[in-house]
Order: structure tokens, then sequence, then C-alpha cells
């Protein structure tokens, strides 16, 4: 599990934030079932306590909550992000990854730090992992000069990091840099740790419904450096 970077963002003013945390507290509070908040966070290792909303009911709440209020921008992105970061249930922190996933292509690549921060905290996969593909993904899309901070983070030596740079090519398609994502799993293909083994192979796997021979080529070629978890999730739906 990732260690809770305790270091705070500056959270903007925002109207419309302030609107929609007041709702959402309010009405996930009134629908917590404690006696399924338990075993939740026991199912997430402890990453943080829950208020036991399972996913149906979750986002169905959410749906109130953002119901005829208007389209946020940037500002109100990170704004409602950061403050559902600083509340100590998981779901809020749910509910700001859908709102990201959701309102992504509002904000601009100067959102990234405000991603990159979210990523590196309270990290488990439930949120890493759709901030790395719909958020991080969308915003290096629309901004091809961001490669260069997926650079970066393929280095890093916060796994979750590392993780978001291999997955947040898993919805491009034929857009992907295939070039890019083979260096990646080849900068981590010795690394210790199983969310990144198994990112590596998940990414290769998605990559390879669009290129499946590109795939098959690179694992042939470079397989005595992967790890067999890596090697089964990359191969699972092309064969050898």
């Amino acid at each position: 599990m990732g260690v809770t970077d305790e270091v705070t963002m500056d959270v903007p003013f925002s109207t419309l934030a302030d609107r929609v945390m007041e709702r959402l507290t309010a009405v996930y509070a009134d629908a917590a079932d404690p006696a399924r908040a338990a075993p939740m966070r026991a199912y997430m290792k402890d990453v943080a306590p829950f208020l036991g909303l399972i996913t149906p009911v979750r986002r169905a709440l959410s749906r109130e909550v953002v119901d005829g209020l208007p389209r946020p921008g940037e500002t109100d992105c990170t704004a409602i992000a950061l403050r559902c970061w600083r509340l100590p249930e998981r779901e809020y922190q749910y509910f700001a990854v859908d709102y990201l996933r959701r309102h992504a292509r509002v904000c601009s690549s100067a959102f990234l730090p405000v991603a990159r921060h979210l990523v590196g905290t309270r990290s488990w996969w439930d949120t890493v992992d759709l901030l790395a593909a719909h958020v991080v993904g969308t915003l290096v899309a629309a901004d091809p000069a961001l490669k260069a901070d997926m650079d970066a983070w393929i280095a890093d030596e916060d796994l979750w990091i590392a993780r978001t740079a291999l997955l947040h090519q898993l919805r491009h398609k034929e857009r992907t840099d295939a070039e890019r994502l083979f260096a990646y799993c080849l900068i981590q293909s010795g690394h210790p740790d199983f969310f990144i083994r198994k990112a590596i192979g998940w990414a290769l796997r998605e990559y390879a419904r669009t290129d499946p021979d590109a795939v098959r080529a690179f694992v042939a070629r470079e397989r005595g450096r992967f790890a067999p978890l890596t090697l089964r999730e990359a191969l699972k739906n092309i064969g050898t």
C-alpha cells in the first residue's frame, strides 16, 4: 500500500464546489450504512474508513448531488477533488474520481499537478487506476507535451505514480504511443511489487486489442525480463 501523502494543496475558491460539497456530505452521511462499512474497509486493506455505500447506491446519490448544477470549469474540478480528498471516508474520493472522469476534458495540462497529488495521496488501486486511465490519460492525449511528465513519472520511487504512467494510455487504442509504452514496460520490468508487474501486463494486454502482433513480438523478444505474472496478463487474450 502506498504511504499517505500528508502534504496538502491549496484549495481554490469555487462557489460551485461549495454547493456540491454541501449537498454531497449531507446526502452521503444520511445514507451511511455502518454494517457495510467495516467489511468494505477490510476489503480495501484499511486504506480509509468507509460510509458503507455500495456502488449502485452511491452512484444514485451522486446523481442527486449534481442534479441541476452547472457544468464545472477547471477551478471547480480542482476544488471539488481536493476537498473530497480531505474527507476521511473513501466514498468521497470515489465521488471526486467519478466527477473528474465526467469532466476531464474541461481541465487543461495545468491540472496535472493536481492529478499527481490525488494519485500520490491515500493511494490504492481503487482510485489510482481510474485517475490514470480517465484523467491523466485524457490530459496527455490533449497535450502531447505532457509525455515528458510521464517519462519522469515512470521512474518515480512512488509505485503508484509509476503505475499511473504505465496505465495512462489504456484508453488510447490506435493513438497509443507504442514505443513509449514498450519502453515504460522495460524500465519497470524488474520491479518487485505486484501492482507494477500487474500493471505492465494489463497495459500490454489492452494495447494487444489494437495491435496484437506488436505486443506478441515485443513479449517474444523481451520475455526473459518479465515476471510470469506480467507475461500471463499480457498474453491472456492473444497467446504466444
